[in-house]
């Protein structure tokens, strides 16, 4: 496993960003600094984004088994994700409203960053053809052989043997703020859908009540992670240029079901001494409840008519 401090360790490790990846523009302004990261704001088109960042050989090895099993959870990863599973299952059930209101039938799914198979395993409970591809050979192995989910390409979208326009609903949940070139990103995978396609994607809005109010603290600074933080200006404008017609943009479904042990963790983030003034919660650690901090965009998109490159 690779340790948050030994990815710091080298600076050969990372690559300064001298332009804003959303509109090439070079003027910039600093939103706040945390060595050696720097959150910065584009003064042309407002893309908020982290410099420097790994270089694109090295950030796979974010994403090992200790992301999955994190010994910091606030700054890097989850402390046991796949003791979560229950939980997520209840959040992804909830957010195939969004899907249901687009969507007649199943047809043939691509899910984008699948992790351990959580949204898969709902989406075949609902009678969906299923693919995946999760980068991390780590987490993919419990969507494998726990749901026996042998489908699951692991490696990029870029490298997944699919044929273009054969998908009819593509989703990415919590991937397109991780990613280098969120634009190509956003390209390939309309490659695969249909014409008639639809994607599903939630990504944090930077521009949020409660980010703003917790400012650096805010749970999504995750600077080894988080490379981009959109909001509804810049997630248009990037949906546009990709070639999308965003169909919606709700908060409403970016909420989730939570741990009391989960809370007590990202509450660290805000204070150090919330470790002692919610001790008492322990032994609850295992109670949960939905919630949602209106911090989240879920987006309904389609292939633009005049873009669409995929088949019926």
């Amino acid at each position: 496993m690779t340790s948050q401090s030994e990815l710091l360790a080298s600076a050969d490790n990372f690559v300064e960003i001298t332009h804003c990846t959303l509109c090439g523009a070079a003027e910039r302004e600093e939103v706040f600094c945390e060595e050696p990261f720097r959150v910065l704001r584009c003064s042309s088109c407002g893309m908020v984004y982290v410099t420097p960042r790994l270089k694109p050989e090295v950030l796979p090895h974010v994403y090992d088994e200790g992301y999955w099993t994190s010994e910091g959870p606030k700054h890097r990863g989850y402390a046991d994700y796949r003791s979560e599973e229950a939980l997520y299952l209840k959040t992804f059930r909830k957010r195939f409203e969004i899907i249901d209101r687009y969507v007649d039938k199943p047809g043939r799914l691509l899910d984008v960053g699948c992790a351990a198979g959580f949204f898969l395993k709902v989406a075949s409970e609902r009678g969906w053809q299923l693919e995946g591809v999760e980068l991390s050979p780590d987490i993919a192995a419990h969507a494998r052989e726990d749901f026996g989910f042998e489908q699951v390409h692991v490696g990029t979208l870029e490298t997944a043997p699919y044929e273009p326009g054969s998908f009819d609903l593509l989703t990415m949940w919590d991937v397109l703020e991780h990613v280098p070139d969120p634009k190509a990103l956003l390209i390939e995978a309309r490659s695969f859908l249909k014409s008639d396609g639809l994607l599903i994607l939630e990504t944090q809005d930077v521009s949020s009540a409660f980010a703003k109010r917790m400012g650096p603290k805010w749970q999504h600074f995750k600077h080894l992670e988080h490379l981009h933080h959109f909001d509804p200006r810049t997630i248009r404008r990037l949906f546009d240029e990709a070639g999308f017609e965003i169909l919606e943009n709700t908060p409403r479904l970016g909420g989730k079901h939570v741990s009391i042990a989960f809370i007590r963790e990202r509450a660290e983030r805000v204070s150090p001494a919330f470790r002692y003034l919610l001790w008492p919660l322990a032994p609850f650690n295992r109670l949960s409840f939905y919630v949602n901090l209106k911090d989240e965009m879920v987006i309904a998109a389609r292939p633009k008519k005049e873009t669409a490159s995929g088949s019926d």
